[in-house]
């Protein structure tokens, strides 16, 4: 029997990048999953008939999780279709590449509310179903080396990786009375459409590349085998704590 079997996780932002290979990962492992996407339904679509070729289940639900209404809806779909909520990642972001100097109100409230907002709140909803059901539960948040790392230059999405580390930890605290882990998964660069501006440029490319000690970006399945980690057995000890996978970036200079 595949380790998740019996199991049902949601993952926002799960049709594209770090995401849709999270959404794999954990269905490869037995898991059910309820995919959160907010465009391009037609590469929800394509997980879905790649998890059910994977003899598990998934069901796709467009939902804009920087609204509370919206998080509540993606957890009541995971207990109507599967039954339970076992595993929630936190993985929808976005960012402006703007400075203190350029970053507007509205891009700033769009950073916040997308990446840490949406991990509050999907946080407190999680857990609140969890401890219903009283079986404990993991909850992942996709952060970043900036969670620690500055970044100058992209100020507002630093600030919101920031703020999910210390939401990390604390829910960790808060939660653990009642069996939820709560951890975090700090990805380096990565070779996702989040990137792309960097992938398409040889001269940066070749500049990151050489100030990452393994000398190349990740690819997303390397991020999901940690949170697929993370979901399962072998990390039943571990919350409060982020797994930086990043090639050792974060112990070069800061110079990109």
């Amino acid at each position: 029997m595949k380790e998740l079997t019996g199991k049902v996780a949601v993952v926002t932002g799960g049709n594209s990048g770090i995401g849709a290979a999270i959404v794999l990962e954990l269905a490869e492992r037995g898991a059910q999953v309820v995919i959160d996407y907010v465009a391009h339904p037609e590469a929800e679509n394509e997980l879905e008939r790649k998890i059910a070729s994977l003899g598990s289940r998934a069901v796709g639900v467009k939902a804009d999780i920087s609204l509370v209404a919206d998080i509540e809806l993606l957890v009541s779909r995971a207990v109507s279709t599967f039954g339970q909520l076992d595993i929630f990642v936190n993985n929808a972001g976005i960012e402006t590449r703007t400075s203190v100097l350029d970053t507007s109100e509205s891009q700033y409230d769009k950073v916040l509310a997308i990446n840490l907002k949406s991990a509050f709140f999907s946080t407190q909803i999680a857990a609140r179903q969890m401890i219903k059901q009283e079986a404990g539960g993991r909850i992942i948040n996709i952060t970043s080396v900036h969670e620690d790392w500055p970044m100058p230059g992209n100020t507002a999405y630093c600030l919101s990786k920031g703020g999910m580390r210390m939401l990390t930890r604390t829910a960790a605290l808060e939660l653990a009375p009642h069996g939820i882990l709560v951890t975090a998964v700090g990805p380096g660069a990565v070779a996702t459409p989040i990137n792309l501006s960097t992938m398409k440029d040889p001269a940066l490319m070749q500049k990151l590349d050489s100030v990452i000690p393994l000398g190349r970006m990740a690819k997303p399945e390397e991020i999901a085998q940690v949170v697929g980690f993370l979901s399962g057995g072998g990390a039943s000890y571990m919350t409060a704590a982020t797994l930086f996978v990043d090639g050792g970036l974060m112990h070069q200079s800061p110079g990109l």
